[in-house]
């Protein structure tokens, strides 16, 4: 997700209610729950508001500072839960829920920043991989506007922006126990068809008074990139788009890919374009459109827990 610390400031104090239960957890590591789950993760409170609307039977564990509230969602149960804002907060609770769940799989919901010009704020992308697009290499000036790679750096393939060549994280997994270098964290197959066949979401357009131009649309596919920073930038855009080919950009779902490969565990995303990560004409349009798309993301991933078997 991607964000301005003023929002993300007034949101946060927002409190969940109607829970059945509290559940305070030590530090012991122990399992907190016995029922296998689906985690459904957002970055931050605005993105997960619906969900928690429509979640039954609500208990709330605590750990760290987390809170976790478990119920049903679409008759399946489900665990939910804020991973924070960026790739930090989203690793680390991740494996968070990983270990304390019966996780059968992982579904993130939220904003994103769009990056191919074809799609529209409000529009719903389900990538069908994440890459981590600022894992880069700061490059020496070698000449002037000229930036070289050292000799023992084999992996900066990919075409850089000035002096940022992106590379491949170094990851390890049950399946892969040595060291691999890898670049794109795909989306579960499975996962993917259920989501294709999703048809008939009413996607909203205005919220508060404010309207979008156009109705939105879901596009299952392609590639999503995500990273520490907040992208305003047109520039940065249009080259993330070219040398990723990305329809969207975001600050956690590469991330949370990650820890679902290593952990052999499918997982999919759900992002709604809040604004256009400085595509756009204007300021940025993420303070204005961030409620709709929060709840159009929200509305495609209830409608695929409901397909989901």
């Amino acid at each position: 997700m991607r964000w301005r610390s003023l929002v993300a400031a007034g949101v946060l104090a927002f409190g969940l209610s109607g829970c059945a239960g509290v559940h305070q957890a030590g530090s012991d590591g122990a399992r907190l729950d016995a029922t296998p789950r689906i985690a459904v993760i957002s970055a931050f409170q605005p993105e997960l508001t619906l969900l928690l609307n429509r979640l039954q039977e609500p208990v709330k564990h605590h750990v760290n500072g987390v809170e976790f509230t478990t119920g049903t969602l679409e008759g399946k149960p489900v665990v939910l839960f804020l991973s924070g804002i960026s790739m930090t907060n989203a690793t680390m609770n991740t494996q968070r829920v990983l270990d304390r769940f019966r996780v059968t799989g992982i579904v993130f919901s939220g904003i994103a920043g769009g990056v191919n010009p074809s799609l529209h704020v409000g529009d719903v992308t389900v990538p069908a991989q994440w890459g981590q697009y600022l894992e880069v290499l700061m490059a020496r000036e070698t000449a002037p506007g000229q930036f070289t790679a050292p000799p023992f750096i084999k992996d900066a393939t990919l075409p850089s922006f000035g002096m940022m060549h992106p590379r491949p994280v170094e990851v390890r997994s049950a399946a892969k126990p040595g060291i691999e270098r890898k670049f794109w964290f795909e989306a579960d197959p499975k996962m993917l068809e259920v989501a294709r066949s999703i048809r008939n979401v009413d996607l909203a357009n205005c919220s508060g008074g404010k309207c979008l131009p156009r109705k939105p649309q879901l596009v299952v596919g392609g590639n999503g990139v995500s990273g520490q920073a907040f992208m305003d930038n047109k520039a940065y855009r249009e080259y993330t788009f070219k040398t990723f080919q990305a329809n969207v950009l975001d600050m956690e779902t590469a991330a949370v890919g990650m820890v679902a490969y290593s952990n052999g565990v499918p997982y999919i995303a759900f992002r709604s374009l809040s604004d256009l990560a400085g595509g756009g004409d204007g300021e940025n349009e993420m303070g204005t459109f961030m409620g709709i798309a929060a709840d159009n993301s929200a509305k495609v991933m209830l409608a695929f827990l409901a397909a989901w078997k």
